[in-house]
């Protein structure tokens, strides 16, 4: 079977690596070809030929929409399927009325990428479905965890003792709603997941990662003793220190992950 051959154009370096890394590991794609702006875009495009061009929307010189304005006069036009994190509905409808397949909404799942790239590519009536897909309000992201993750977390995140107003909080639970979707997200918490979360929301990764320390040093003082040890194994008292945000993180996912399998085999 030949495979399909795919450019990736982001300026986030990290995120182009991490997408580069999940379709080379498919056996139905090849990465052919990296941009991180517009204007080199059109000419990895123009000399690679490639399938498929996953596109963002922000990128300096040229952004993705005058990429896809560009590319209307190209012999071999490829399919396109747009990556963002800006979400307004007013984008993702003048990408997908421009010949976009399909518009994700950054961060995403990637395993449900890969699956809706395939189901855009190989079904007969694709172009007919093309849509946008939110973080928030993904059907596909609830229907595989079957449980809402982020009222999960949201819950478990107040149980905690962390108060919705701290600006660590909205990080921290993005932070490990995707990372119960995508476990591989816990090996480059710092070089994919938190320039992921910060891109989503315009700031810098640093920021969400000091914003997510702070956020879980008022756990330490606010949190039962009872409710710290049920979640990380032990009490945030000075002998033990608090959990890093990569334990925090990781340990509440995991335990999504497994309260997930759980409800599936259930059934």
């Amino acid at each position: 079977m030949e495979k399909l051959k795919v450019v990736i154009a982001d300026d986030n370096r990290q995120f182009n690596m991490l997408l580069t890394e999940v379709f080379n590991s498919q056996p139905d794609f090849l990465v052919v070809g990296n941009s991180y702006d517009g204007v080199e875009t059109l000419k990895v495009v123009e000399e690679k030929r490639p399938d498929l061009l996953m596109l963002d929307i922000i990128m300096p010189y040229l952004d993705g929409i005058g990429v896809i304005e560009n590319l209307s006069s190209v012999e071999k036009r490829p399919n396109i399927i747009v990556i963002s994190a800006v979400g307004q509905e007013n984008i993702s409808q003048k990408a997908i009325n421009m010949g976009a397949l399909y518009y994700f909404v950054k961060p995403f799942d990637l395993n449900i990428m890969i699956e809706r790239v395939r189901q855009l590519l190989f079904s007969s009536s694709s172009k007919s479905e093309a849509v946008d897909i939110n973080f928030s309000k993904s059907v596909e992201k609830k229907s595989i965890n079957e449980v809402d993750l982020e009222t999960e977390v949201t819950e478990i995140l107040k149980e905690i003792g962390i108060p919705a107003h701290v600006r660590g909080y909205q990080f921290l639970r993005d932070a490990i709603v995707l990372a119960t979707m995508d476990a591989d997200l816990l090996n480059g918490i710092t070089k994919v997941l938190y320039p992921m979360i910060a891109e989503k929301y315009n700031t810098a990764p640093t920021r969400v990662e000091r914003a997510i320390r702070h956020a879980i040093e008022i756990s330490a003082t606010r949190g039962k003793a009872e409710t710290l040890y049920k979640y990380f194994g032990y009490s945030t008292s000075q002998d033990k220190g608090k959990p890093t945000n990569a334990e925090f993180i990781a340990m509440i996912s995991d335990k999504l992950r497994l309260k997930i399998k759980k409800s599936s085999q259930a059934k």
